[in-house]
């Protein structure tokens, strides 16, 4: 007997779960709209070089053309060139003509975006740079987040709603430092409190339904960002409803599995009387004494008397195995969806039909995780789109169709890919370390979240590699997986015992 006994006898999967994962569902969406919210909010407009009392008829004569006629955005002549003004060719040689950086700033079109902090803070030419590093700062506070499991995440809700009044960039990366640690604090508690609650035959489809509310959370974000173009009010809009969940929060339970193991047998009746109660089940959850419960876990909590820490299992398998696919997903996955503007369609358009396309492929990864396994599954959603991207990355620009339609398929694996390694992570951690472990397998994600950005910067010395970076990362890491066990309708591992027994089973079945 362990603890899932007590659970279904409670009644399993009922009133109670389905509360508890709609209410984290809701604070999922609205968390969630924040990790790619620099899509827009560091959206980069059309630019040229601000040309004082100049009008755009004669902007030829003091700014070099590209070949699509368009001005070039950093380069201004050092002297008019009024010969060029009657010139309507794009092929006019303007190679001996001598030019210099930007004078007097940047005049920005504003037809898709009113302001951004690109147009606001002049983050162009030498200072691009910077919004990928804001972004890189962003995931650095995941990061810590992740690190201090969320503890102290509540004290920081405030963060997403005061980057709308930054006054310079540096207090707004600041700031988005501060909110990326309150999203890790959140997204981490709501997957351990989802799964503690959730019986085991149902780990799968709950699972698929959490992670939907990123999805979910995408698309709001396309909506939102496309009514509301300004990214100091983006900003706000996304940010204050984030304050109703803060204030339901009280209403979750803490897991009654983590008080019994802390000698808190007491408080863990109450809790699950609770639940009973909601569920319905009401005489079965009074029939439940600390001798009931201390009978279910006598094994876990035996365990438990022995200090552990997540450096027990550095040298077993679980851990040099599987940190690689869980940094893969999160690198491969935020380079990919950090730079829609290299599609020819809207902003909101890309962002809009990235979200979608995450519906059919989690759909499909959810049934094969349910029927061929996690491991497969797992295996498969980081090496199907690692390939996609190496294929695009050498596809030539003329072929944007196509390259759009790859990147979509590509984003949509990974999304799944992020279902897969959320719910095979904390299958294969034992109870007595599974948040801890939760957090270092976060940790290691977020490492790989905060270098794609920077791994874009590399286009400018050689373009192919950010792309070869993204597509051979989780194939390589898809490699590793083969290594792991299987968790599909195995129960949640108490001990570090039971985690090393899979792992000598899985062995003995290949």
């Amino acid at each position: 007997m362990g603890f899932s006994d007590l659970l279904d006898s409670i009644g399993g999967l009922g009133r109670f779960q389905f509360i508890n994962i709609t209410l984290l569902f809701f604070a999922g969406v609205l968390v969630g709209s924040h990790q790619v919210l620099q899509n827009f909010t560091a959206a980069v407009p059309e630019h040229h070089c601000k040309i004082p009392n100049m009008t755009i008829t004669l902007l030829k004569a003091f700014i070099p053309h590209d070949q699509n006629n368009k001005p070039v955005s950093c380069l201004q002549f050092k002297e008019p060139q009024w010969h060029l003004i009657f010139s309507n060719s794009s092929l006019t040689n303007t190679t001996g003509l001598k030019t210099e950086l930007c004078r007097h700033g940047w005049t920005y079109k504003r037809q898709e975006f009113t302001e951004t902090i690109v147009s606001e803070w002049d983050l162009v030419c030498d200072m691009k740079h910077l919004r990928h590093t804001s972004q890189t700062i962003y995931m650095i506070g995941v990061l810590v987040g992740a690190i201090i499991l969320g503890s102290l995440s509540d004290n920081w809700q405030f963060a997403g709603t005061s980057t709308a009044f930054s006054p310079s960039y540096s207090v707004y990366c600041f700031l988005r430092f501060l909110a990326g640690f309150a999203v890790s604090g959140v997204l981490l508690n709501s997957v351990s409190l989802n799964l503690e609650w959730i019986p085991i035959r149902s780990r799968t489809i709950f699972g698929a339904v959490f992670t939907g509310c990123f999805t979910l959370a995408q698309i709001v974000l396309a909506g939102t960002a496309f009514a509301i173009q300004d990214w100091r009010k983006l900003q706000i809009a996304l940010s204050v409803p984030i304050f109703v969940p803060f204030v339901y929060s009280w209403w979750f339970p803490e897991s009654a599995r983590w008080l019994a193991l802390n000698k808190k047998p007491d408080q863990a009746i109450q809790i699950i009387k609770k639940v009973s109660r909601i569920n319905g089940r009401a005489k079965e959850g009074e029939a439940i004494t600390a001798e009931v419960l201390l009978m279910h876990m006598q094994k876990e909590i035996q365990v438990s008397k022995k200090a552990y820490t997540v450096y027990d299992l550095f040298l077993r398998r679980v851990f040099v195995c599987h940190p690689l696919p869980r940094c893969a997903t999160s690198f491969s996955y935020f380079g990919l969806i950090m730079d829609l503007q290299k599609f020819t369609l809207s902003v909101c358009l890309v962002q809009l039909i990235f979200a979608l396309i995450e519906i059919p492929c989690k759909t499909v990864s959810s049934l094969m995780m349910m029927f061929l396994g996690r491991r497969f599954t797992q295996k498969s959603v980081l090496m199907v789109p690692g390939c996609l991207v190496l294929v695009n990355t050498f596809l030539p620009n003329e072929l944007q169709t196509v390259r759009t339609t790859l990147a979509v398929i590509a984003k949509g694996l990974f999304a799944s890919c992020f279902k897969c390694v959320y719910m095979y992570t904390s299958e294969l951690y034992p109870t007595i370390i599974r948040q801890t472990g939760m957090g270092f397998a976060s940790t290691l994600a977020r490492v790989g979240s905060m270098t794609a950005p920077l791994v874009m910067m590399l286009e400018d010395y050689f373009s192919y590699l950010p792309g070869l970076t993204y597509g051979l990362f989780p194939i390589i890491a898809g490699c590793f997986v083969f290594f792991l066990p299987e968790t599909l309708n195995v129960p949640l591992p108490d001990t570090i015992d039971d985690v090393e027994a899979q792992q000598t089973l899985a062995y003995l079945q290949k």
